[in-house]
């Protein structure tokens, strides 16, 4: 493995990290990008789970998720994070959006939301960050919101993008999933034209067949060849599964 790269691991058990050219490269910001049902949390659970096999520290912020719901679904993918949770090799964070978009806990836990988890000392700790889902967390920002009312969206988002680069610059890795259908293409489309890895998941139903895909837009820093599309499915009790892969 090049010391430029975190291990995705898992290797015997799965083809991803040689799919993605051998892990993701150090000190990058990551794009992950999926309409509902694409593979999003999925693709970050199993990026969490391998980068812990592989001794890197990570933190994972869910949107989606608490505590009970995340060890409830790494378990059916047989992803154990108990041990990993208990002894700190990784931190996780519940941000938990109910079903109205708000964030759990009330009008008070919204204030600033970007401004408190950017202050967040110990979550930017790990060597790689994971947020799934990011667009919650913009849209769930009072001064975000004001700022897209305003169309200065672009603008706050290049403050953001300049937080993160402060941390790749420390050799951290940031992981961002995001659901284009829910913000503007002036919000993420910043985020798109500087990740230096951009994947875009695709979930198609053939029949009572899932079809997911990773079509890879961008890798910059690649340690070996990567596939430019790479067929997945999730399967209970085993994880992601790489059914195919083409290269341009």
């Amino acid at each position: 493995m090049s010391s430029n790269h975190y291990p995705i691991g898992l290797t015997d058990h799965d083809r991803l990290e040689k799919e993605l050219g051998g892990g993701i490269p150090k000190g990058s910001i990551v794009l992950v990008e999926g309409d509902y049902g694409a593979g999003k949390s999925v693709l970050s659970q199993r990026f969490t789970y391998g980068f812990n096999t592989e001794n890197v520290v990570t933190t994972l912020v869910s949107t989606e998720l608490g505590v009970k719901g995340f060890l409830d679904q790494m378990n059916s993918l047989a992803y154990d994070m108990v041990k990993p949770l208990i002894n700190e090799e990784v931190l996780f964070i519940p941000a938990e959006i109910d079903a109205s978009g708000t964030l759990s806990g009330g009008e008070e836990e919204r204030k600033e939301l970007l401004k408190r988890m950017m202050g967040a000392e110990t979550m930017w700790d790990a060597d790689v960050i994971v947020v799934d889902t990011f667009d919650a967390i913009l849209r769930n920002d009072p001064k975000f919101e004001a700022l897209v009312r305003e169309n200065e969206e672009r603008q706050a988002a290049l403050e953001i993008i300049s937080f993160f680069r402060d941390l790749t610059t420390k050799g951290k890795t940031i992981v961002l999933t995001v659901d284009p259908s829910t913000v503007d293409d002036e919000a993420i489309g910043p985020f798109r034209s500087i990740a230096d890895v951009y994947l875009q998941l695709e979930m198609v139903e053939v029949g009572n067949d899932v079809r997911r895909n990773i079509f890879v837009k961008r890798f910059a820093g690649m340690g070996e060849q990567v596939g430019d599309r790479v067929g997945f499915s999730v399967r209970s009790g085993i994880g992601i599964v790489i059914e195919s892969r083409s290269v341009a």
